[in-house]
């Protein structure tokens, strides 16, 4: 089952600095992508350091390990892998009084035959698109989010919290950290969608299939979120990665290989 991948960051209008970062290894079919958090540039150093270790490791094991590796296999990599970017991440901030703090979130998508295997820490989010309709596959780990599941306030009250930033898990804040994971089922002309709150804060996910819909390309698709992103303020970074399963009928119009 191939698939195609497109990958962007953006600063946003507000912040000078980048604290997102993705990666992408399109051998491997694994996708990474962290929000930082930290004072000074620290939050670019944690999500740089996520992405970039768990892409070359997790890469490197994904290619060696080829199918004969189990799903379970996967998710038992996966998670050794954030564990050793957290521990990373925690021991550079407890060695550099600059990067003192420091965090990101996270999320990794493994993409296999007929299904994904997704992993997350944090609010960062992962979507799918399928037929026209657009599903959260992962959940928040914020504390805006044990509110909703507590019934303490509603979805649309939640649209205006002041407490939309505060996230109950992050990796390399604590020595160690849970990755959460599930198993997702993909078919032909799926679109995967992984992206950080610099997104999501700022267009609702009606917005989010309106604009996946009406783009021809991944990368049409990715840079014309982003653009509704900065157009809706742009408070903070964003960043988007966009994976489609090739084959099976197209969301909207034709979507067209990217090259990389």
């Amino acid at each position: 089952m191939p698939f195609e991948f497109f990958s962007a960051t953006d600063p946003g209008r507000v912040r000078r600095n980048n604290e997102d970062s993705v990666a992408v290894d399109f051998d491997a079919a694994l996708v990474v992508l962290a929000d930082g958090m930290g004072g000074y540039n620290a939050g670019e150093v944690a999500s740089n350091i996520a992405t970039s270790f768990i892409r070359t490791e997790l890469g490197r094991w994904l290619v060696e390990a080829a199918v004969q590796a189990s799903d379970a296999d996967v998710r038992r990599a996966m998670d050794i892998c954030v564990d050793n970017a957290n521990r990373a991440i925690f021991n550079a901030g407890h060695t550099n009084p600059q990067y003192a703090g420091m965090g990101t979130t996270l999320v990794v998508g493994v993409f296999r035959e007929g299904r994904v295997l997704l992993g997350h820490v944090g609010d960062s989010r992962g979507y799918r698109l399928r037929d026209g309709q657009l599903m959260q596959l992962t959940h928040d780990h914020s504390l805006l989010q044990e509110q909703i599941d507590a019934g303490l306030i509603s979805q649309e009250e939640a649209a205006f919290s002041t407490h939309k930033n505060l996230v109950t898990r992050a990796v390399g804040v604590d020595e160690t950290v849970l990755l959460e994971s599930h198993q997702h089922d993909l078919l032909g002309g799926d679109v995967v969608l992984l992206c950080s709150d610099g997104l999501c804060d700022m267009i609702g996910d009606a917005r989010i299939r309106e604009v996946l819909l009406a783009s021809s390309t991944l990368e049409a698709g990715a840079l014309a979120l982003i653009e509704a992103a900065n157009q809706a303020g742009g408070k903070d970074n964003i960043a988007v990665i966009l994976a489609r399963v090739v084959g099976g009928a197209a969301p909207a119009r034709t979507w067209w290989p990217f090259k990389r």
